[in-house]
């Protein structure tokens, strides 16, 4: 290593308070240490850290991407400390969660209370995205995703494998002509959720590969619990999640139709990512907890 570890916590703290004059003031030492400090790891790295005038100081944009790195590396080392010393008994502090819409409005939001009144001590930041996150990019510490998922250096953990099923309601049932073939299905099909909007969807008819079309011919929305509440209300057959719905077969509001005409699993699943380090925080070793526990009785 060409730059002392030290240094880090000087770089962050005239990152933090806006200047080498202020960050000197507040950590008690010489603005001369804070400089020389910065000066060394601009040197190590082979990076200009700030842009500097009379005036200001300013992070150059290789200065912002080491600070969050920083920020890092110095949380790490907090934690550490503060397991090893046994002041983290109850997990505490921001935990920056990304989750898709509906796992978050089904899923997630009935059972926050829960969570809440476990770790009071937890300020929970919840960022809603229907697309792919980058935690890195994005600054969250865990992400919540659906589908099949590329080579990745991160941690995968899957929540809910449960396929994707054909449903429709009752009543469109009592007035439709099913047929059994896959030209019949698409007949009856008026929307789905547009991740599955493909003109080539893979499935399987009685056993044997086929390929549907669900680009063309009807509507596409990026919520499945939109697809859900327009399929209960007539709107044909559509695909959807098993997990979203469960409650609704039981009940008799939705029925499952088409079972020989499967999807891969991997289509539907649902996974959560987070960075694979080697402490983990207790904070968010408690909300995997959470999702795994509340998850579970989706896979039935």
């Amino acid at each position: 290593m060409r730059w002392a570890i030290d240094d880090i916590p000087l770089f962050a703290a005239v990152v933090d308070h806006g200047g080498m004059s202020a960050a000197a003031d507040a950590l008690g030492m010489p603005k001369s240490t804070l400089s020389t400090a910065v000066a060394r790891l601009e040197k190590g790295l082979g990076l200009r850290l700030f842009d500097r005038n009379l005036r200001q100081l300013r992070l150059t944009e290789e200065g912002t991407t080491f600070y969050r790195h920083a920020q890092m590396i110095l949380e790490q080392v907090r934690e550490a400390d503060a397991t090893v010393a046994g002041l983290r008994a109850e997990p505490a502090g921001r935990l920056v969660v990304a989750l898709p819409p509906a796992f978050c409005q089904e899923i997630v939001a009935p059972r926050l209370g829960r969570f809440h009144a476990a770790y009071p001590k937890i300020k929970l930041d919840m960022v809603i995205n229907a697309h792919g996150v980058d935690l890195l990019r994005d600054q969250a510490d865990l992400a919540v995703v659906v589908g099949p998922l590329a080579d990745s250096e991160m941690v995968v953990r899957t929540l809910i494998a449960g396929p994707l099923i054909w449903v429709a309601s009752p009543q469109y049932l009592a007035r439709a002509n099913l047929g059994d073939s896959l030209d019949d299905l698409v007949g009856h099909l008026q929307i789905c959720e547009q991740r599955y909007a493909l003109p080539a969807v893979p499935v399987h008819v009685n056993g044997q590969p086929a390929r549907l079309d669900l680009s063309a011919g009807l509507s596409h929305v990026g919520n499945p619990l939109v697809v859900r509440a327009a399929v209960m209300n007539g709107a044909g057959i559509a695909p959807l999640p098993r997990h979203y719905c469960l409650d609704q077969i039981a009940d008799g509001s939705l029925v499952q139709v088409y079972g020989h005409v499967t999807f891969d699993v991997a289509a539907s699943t649902i996974s959560l990512v987070y960075q694979g380090r080697r402490l983990m925080s207790p904070r968010l070793r408690a909300f995997i907890d959470f999702l795994v526990d509340i998850c579970r009785n989706r896979n039935s």
